[in-house]
């Protein structure tokens, strides 16, 4: 199980000043569903993470955007 550290992503939405609630709405979700998403309630789905990343950072890597680490110890 590998759970996503969006340390990054948070640190460009500062600098490109994106909301959370921008994000939402191009998604098309809910703020609070982008808010567990953030807090690691539920689980980022694939095709956001590539949306989120054409939209609002194409100039990043999703693998810098959304990092991933390996939960098994």
């Amino acid at each position: 199980m590998c759970t996503v550290k969006i340390d990054n992503l948070e640190a460009e939405m500062k600098r490109k000043k994106v909301s959370r609630l921008e994000i939402a709405t191009y998604l098309g979700v809910s703020y609070r569903t982008i808010h567990s998403r953030f807090n690691g309630k539920v689980p980022w789905e694939y095709s956001e993470c590539v949306r989120i990343r054409d939209h609002f950072f194409p100039e990043h890597t999703l693998e810098y955007l959304f990092a991933t680490e390996d939960e098994r110890g």
